[in-house]
């Protein structure tokens, strides 16, 4: 409680009556009506982008992952290296996580030159770049892949083997299977997962700013230079932007909380 109340309530309540207050500390509402500026809309809406498209892909990714080494034919073993790494990496962000990528995916990182010298593919000509939307959704991928296998394979394993005997003696198919029945019990689980991957990237800000710097306008990026930047300083600004964070990841916790509370009611 104590804790929750020095790290969590009081810095919130602090953006939040920060964001209706301006320099001299008298109450408005102009720092909310800035958010509606054409930049601002902007950079929520690559962020919202970024966020979709990096918890759609993790999800799909670390299902089929989270499948295999639950339910697939992979040898046992498996399942604790998969499972640990999961765990290191899925906190695994910020400037070691940029850097990584950055020696892998950059103009003269390992696999950008080996695919250029020795299969004659040069990525950054067919127009990637690290410092981009597919960039920053490429790295994000590296901590939320680990994150849905974490909170999918529990559910995986809940599935009992009843309902698929059951299935096939009703004579379903292994497609049949998993469209009427694995598939609608799970799907609590998979779109909590989604809302929680979406929230997850949505609010990394260490990663993203080591990654691209300014090149890129996402929302973290702009509330730093808000709160920090020597340009463009206006902290009541960006107190307001992290109030809109505040309101978009709640509301994707929200529906996490919620769908997978369902979830284990289904499950027992």
């Amino acid at each position: 409680m104590a804790f929750a109340l020095l790290f969590l309530i009081v810095p919130t309540l602090q953006i939040v009556i920060g964001a209706f207050r301006d320099q001299d500390g008298a109450f408005t509402f102009a720092n909310v009506l800035h958010l509606f500026q054409p930049s601002i809309l902007s950079a929520y809406w690559i962020s919202i982008r970024i966020s979709v498209a990096s918890a759609l892909l993790g999800c799909v990714a670390g299902f089929f992952i989270a499948a295999a080494v639950s339910i697939g034919n992979l040898p046992r073993w498996m399942r604790g290296p998969v499972m640990t790494f999961s765990g290191v990496a899925s906190n695994f962000a910020g400037v070691p996580l940029a850097f990584a990528f950055l020696a892998t995916f950059g103009r003269l990182g390992l696999v950008t030159v080996l695919l250029r010298d020795w299969f004659g593919v040069n990525i950054y000509a067919m127009g990637f770049n690290i410092l981009s939307f597919s960039g920053l959704t490429l790295t994000y991928l590296f901590f939320q892949i680990p994150l849905m296998v974490l909170i999918v394979t529990p559910a995986i394993d809940g599935l009992k083997r009843e309902w698929r005997e059951a299935a096939v003696i009703l004579g379903a198919s292994t497609p049949q299977y998993w469209r009427m029945v694995a598939l609608p019990i799970l799907w609590p689980t998979l779109l909590g997962t989604f809302a929680l991957l979406f929230a997850n990237a949505f609010g990394a800000v260490a990663t993203a700013f080591a990654l691209t710097g300014s090149s890129l306008s996402i929302v973290p990026i702009l509330l730093f230079a808000q709160i920090r930047g020597d340009v463009l300083q206006d902290p009541h600004l960006g107190y307001a932007l992290a109030l809109g964070m505040i309101v978009l990841t709640g509301i994707a916790n929200g529906i996490y909380i919620v769908t997978r509370s369902r979830a284990e009611r289904w499950i027992k």
